[in-house]
């Protein structure tokens, strides 16, 4: 009996990690069998070509590589992720909370194609991890909606200011702006649900999105 797999989404900064760790602990306390998983999983080998390519060394801007050629890094990663640490979990009924997935390809690889082109995109990118790949199908989609400029702000902080140590899609404003685009366009038209994150030019406490989170996941499962 196969589970249910809720995606957390959202750009860099806007509390992925800490959202999905809030809802799994909250779940837990709930008596749900509850996994948390998280993208890229960079503990394992199977990160090492993401690594290179955020690290710059495929060239230093985020259009370097090709969307295509970027998407086969993160859905390898994946799936060694999904064959080696919960695939049986997810497949005897377990509920998997997913920092990122298959969906922030459609955000940041979107990003890099003239709009005309992202619904072919995401086509392929659908067929190639859930149909061709075999990677579960997500339940729900949450999308952390949170305006770039704080993003970048909550970034900097979390970086000491210091910008080197950034990665190659953190370090390009225009990147970010065009993938806040994409991360739009991708919640519509995939049906995502969109938690704004943000009241009064501010980001709201970590404690009321875990709240308005952790209803919409009750609702869900």
């Amino acid at each position: 009996m196969k589970g249910k797999m809720i995606v957390i989404e959202g750009l860099d900064g806007s509390g992925k990690a800490t959202q999905a760790e809030l809802l799994t602990k909250r779940l837990e306390n709930e008596g749900k069998k509850v996994m948390k998983v998280s993208f890229p999983d960079y503990d394992s080998p199977s990160s090492s070509l993401i690594k290179m390519y955020l690290d710059g060394q495929f060239g230093t801007d985020p259009d370097s590589v090709n969307p295509y050629a970027a998407s086969t890094f993160y859905a390898v990663d994946r799936y060694a992720s999904y064959k080696t640490k919960w695939a049986e979990h997810y497949n005897t009924g377990g509920i998997i909370i997913a920092d990122r997935y298959t969906t922030s390809n459609a955000i940041h690889q979107c990003s890099k194609l003239p709009k005309e082109m992202w619904d072919k995109y995401l086509e392929w990118l659908f067929e190639f991890e859930y149909s061709k790949i075999g990677l579960p199908t997500p339940d729900e989609v949450i999308y952390l909606y949170v305006e770039t400029s704080i993003s970048q702000e909550l970034m900097m902080k979390r970086y000491g200011n210091d910008k080197k140590k950034m990665d190659i899609h953190e370090k390009s404003a225009d990147y970010l702006k065009r993938s806040e685009a994409a991360a739009a366009y991708c919640a519509d038209r995939l049906n995502w649900l969109t938690i704004n994150c943000v009241e009064n030019n501010a980001m709201r406490s970590i404690d009321d999105i875990s709240d308005e989170l952790f209803s919409a996941v009750l609702r869900k499962i």
